[in-house]
């Protein structure tokens, strides 16, 4: 149930952002803003909450050195996929190029669909993953931060998808219909990774998850950092605000792991 609680949201979250390309782009600054402030947040789940559960599941006296191999392969594997599909842009706005950002050429809309699309695979399997191994500890809801970090960057995402339609002259219908097969993926692969690793025996089902997550942090980790880098060398206006945004997020992050420590823990942090 809560589950499909999570999912429903991503899902109606998804849908919403990509219909704001319907009612007109965000400005520019607005944007970036915006990202910085997902991608400081994204960055401390992937270290406060992902990176601990890994470690604490995956066997061994090499676990560390296997969980770093895993975050490292996520994000090779993100960096490839940013560079033969170019998807992940946001900024639509007017002005956006005349801040640098050129509009993504790489394959085109088929390219960034397939793109963003195993994107929201990852996000789907790190959330079913969260939830359960959140099931069998106390404190808050199981795979909190997982979950609101999707529905924080989600919107972006589907944003994009939507955009670049819009951008290309594609009919509404077709982006409506793009815009809500979307929404769907990351939910149904949050039910495949949670099942799935239902279906593994006792033994294999901890450190199977454990490498799921180790993965899922490098992904998360490429998905801030490629929001955050370029606007280090070509946003060199309002950084005081873009940094203030990327240390809210990365904040809000912190205080949600205290908070499910100190309740896991029965109110006292070791």
């Amino acid at each position: 149930m809560l589950l499909a609680a999570y999912s429903g949201a991503v899902f109606a979250i998804s849908v919403a952002g990509g219909q704001l390309s319907e009612r007109g782009a965000m400005t520019h600054t607005r944007t970036q803003l915006v990202m910085s402030l997902v991608a400081g947040f994204i960055l401390g789940v992937a270290l406060f909450h992902l990176l601990p559960h890994s470690l604490e599941r995956i066997p061994g006296p090499g676990a560390v050195n296997a969980a770093m191999l895993l975050v490292v392969a996520g994000m090779i594997a993100m960096v490839v996929l940013l560079r033969v599909f170019h998807f992940h842009q946001h900024d639509f706005s007017e002005d956006a190029e005349v801040h640098g950002h050129a509009r993504p050429q790489g394959r085109g809309l088929a390219g960034i669909a397939l793109g963003l699309g195993l994107h929201a695979v990852t996000e789907g399997i790190a959330l079913g993953a969260s939830v359960r191994i959140g099931l069998t500890e106390g404190g808050m809801l199981p795979g909190l931060g997982v979950c609101l970090a999707i529905l924080l960057h989600k919107p972006l995402d589907a944003f994009s998808i939507t955009g670049m339609m819009k951008h290309e002259g594609k009919a509404r219908g077709a982006r409506l219909a793009a815009n809500v097969g979307y929404a769907l993926i990351c939910p149904l692969a949050a039910a495949a990774s949670y099942f799935g690793a239902g279906l593994l025996d006792a033994v294999s089902e901890g450190p199977a998850l454990g490498y799921g997550l180790a993965f899922a942090v490098g992904v998360f980790l490429c998905i801030s950092l490629s929001d955050l880098l370029p606007e280090v060398h070509f946003h060199r206006h309002d950084r005081g605000k873009l940094v203030l945004a990327l240390l809210v997020g990365v904040a809000l992050a912190y205080t949600l792991y205290f908070v499910e420590a100190m309740a896991a823990q029965g109110g006292q942090i070791h």
